[in-house]
C-alpha cells in the first residue's frame, strides 16, 4: 500500500535520551483522520511508537484505524497539523532519494508547539 508521507526519525545516536514507547491512540477513538499536513506517529506495531514521526503530504486513509498500510489494521496515532509551511514539506518530499532515505538527509533545526 503505497503512501504519501514524509518521515523523520530521531538522531539515532542518542537512542538513551529516547523516551519509552507510547500507548497507540488509535483515530477510531480521537477522531483525528490522516488529512494533508496531519503530523503522525510511525511505529511498528501497536504501542511502539517512539522517535518517528511523519507528516501526510495528501489525505492518506490507509493509515487511519481500519486502513490496509499495516496488516494489523490499527492505524497510525494522528496528534498535530501543519499549520504553515506545507510548500517545505512538499519541496521535501520532492528531494532526491535513494530508497526512501532523502539524499543528502535534511536535518531538521526547529519545531515549534503551538497550544
Amino acid at each position: 500500500m503505497k503512501i504519501q508521507v514524509i518521515q523523520a526519525a530521531a538522531n539515532p545516536a542518542k537512542s538513551n535520551e529516547f523516551a519509552a514507547p507510547i500507548r497507540l491512540e488509535r483515530t477510531r477513538d480521537t477522531g483525528l483522520k490522516h488529512l494533508d499536513g496531519t503530523i503522525s506517529m510511525a511505529r511498528l506495531g501497536p504501542d511502539t511508537a517512539q522517535n518517528n514521526i511523519f507528516i501526510c503530504v495528501g489525505d492518506q486513509p490507509e493509515l487511519d484505524f481500519g486502513g490496509k498500510r499495516n496488516p494489523d489494521g490499527q492505524g497510525f496515532a494522528a496528534f498535530g497539523k501543519v499549520t504553515k509551511g506545507m510548500d517545505v514539506v512538499r519541496r521535501i518530499q520532492s528531494s532526491p532519494a535513494q530508497g526512501q532515505n532523502l539524499t543528502p538527509p535534511i536535518r531538521i533545526q526547529r519545531a515549534v508547539r503551538l497550544n
